[in-house]
């Protein structure tokens, strides 16, 4: 009795094991998947990648102020730079104008 083929080429179908091997590496990679995902969206992991990336941007800016310039390596730290001094200008700008007010009264 010959080997099953497939109807598309005529290559020998897998055999039972083969296909049973091939669903437990489907498993195994979805599962690992699956860790993967629920990790980068647990919000511990979330507060700690804010908190890596916000502590990066303010060093970054520091080294902006201080005559360093931007990062040259990442545009994404770059802009993180350029973000947290928009924030800190804005910041400025709305203490000043309540002070400002406050004391007209």
């Amino acid at each position: 009795m010959s080997e099953p083929t497939t109807p598309q080429n005529g290559t020998p179908a897998p055999s039972k094991r083969e296909l049973e091997d091939e669903v437990a590496r489907s498993r195994a990679e979805l599962g690992d998947t699956v860790d993967q995902l629920v990790t980068r969206l647990s919000p511990s992991y979330q507060a700690a990648q804010l908190a890596r990336s916000t502590k990066q941007a303010a060093a970054d800016a520091g080294s902006f102020v201080t005559g360093g310039g931007l990062p040259d390596t990442s545009p994404r730290r770059s802009r993180n730079v350029k973000i947290l001094l928009g924030v800190v200008v804005t910041g400025i700008a709305v203490t000043t104008v309540a002070i400002v007010r406050a004391a007209r009264r």
